[in-house]
């Protein structure tokens, strides 16, 4: 079976850091992309960042280039968010979110961690 479980979320200051990390169980055969999303009080949940696990190719959403890093360790089965530069529009719920070979869309997800950027 496999579970997605996100830690490391927190209270920062704004222009402060911080780095979630998520450990997928199960196996990773066919595995094809791992994803975060975040999801702010009253918005819809929006793409964050992904990063393919054959070749670590990334992308970001427009409004954390430059500030946020995807990366992933094959060998730990784990995917990094290292977020700089924190706004308080930061602030929302993190999700990471697992996509399989020929599926269209993410098939699972994690239960999410907190991040509060205070200004």
């Amino acid at each position: 079976q496999v579970q997605l479980v996100e830690s490391g979320g927190g209270l920062v200051q704004a222009g402060g850091s911080l780095r979630l990390s998520c450990v997928t169980s199960g196996r990773t055969f066919r595995l094809y992309a791992m994803a975060w999303f975040r999801q702010a009080p009253g918005m819809e949940r929006a793409f964050v960042a992904r990063i393919t696990w054959s070749d670590g190719r990334t992308n970001y959403a427009d409004s954390v280039k430059g500030r946020f890093t995807v990366s992933r360790d094959n060998a730990k089965n784990t995917v990094y968010l290292q977020m700089n530069s924190l706004k308080p529009e930061d602030t929302a719920v993190y999700y990471c979110a697992r996509q399989q070979e020929g599926s269209s869309r993410y098939d699972y997800w994690g239960q999410g961690t907190q991040v509060t950027v205070s200004s």
